[in-house]
C-alpha cells in the first residue's frame, strides 16, 4: 500500500472546509454557522456579546455549518 502524500497545503485545504449538517425542515436555502446560532440564542437570553464572543462565533462558523438541502 502507498501512503498518501499529505503536504501542508493539503492539510490547510481540509481545515478550511466546515463540517456540514443538513437540517431540511429547519433551515432555509441559506447556510447558518454554529457561531451565528449561539450568538442568536445568547442575545435572546439578554447576554451582551464582547470582542471574544465575535471571534469565537467566527471560528465556530468556519468549523460547523447547518444547511437546508443538498447542493
Amino acid at each position: 500500500m502507498r501512503k498518501k502524500n499529505t503536504s501542508k497545503n493539503d492539510q490547510r485545504s481540509n481545515e478550511s472546509r466546515p463540517y456540514r449538517v443538513r437540517l431540511p425542515g429547519f433551515i432555509g436555502d441559506d447556510e447558518v454557522g454554529l457561531g451565528d446560532v449561539i450568538k442568536h440564542v445568547t442575545h435572546t437570553f439578554g447576554i451582551k456579546p464582547c470582542g471574544g464572543c465575535e471571534r469565537r462565533a467566527a471560528m465556530l462558523n468556519r468549523w460547523f455549518v447547518f444547511t437546508g438541502r443538498a447542493k
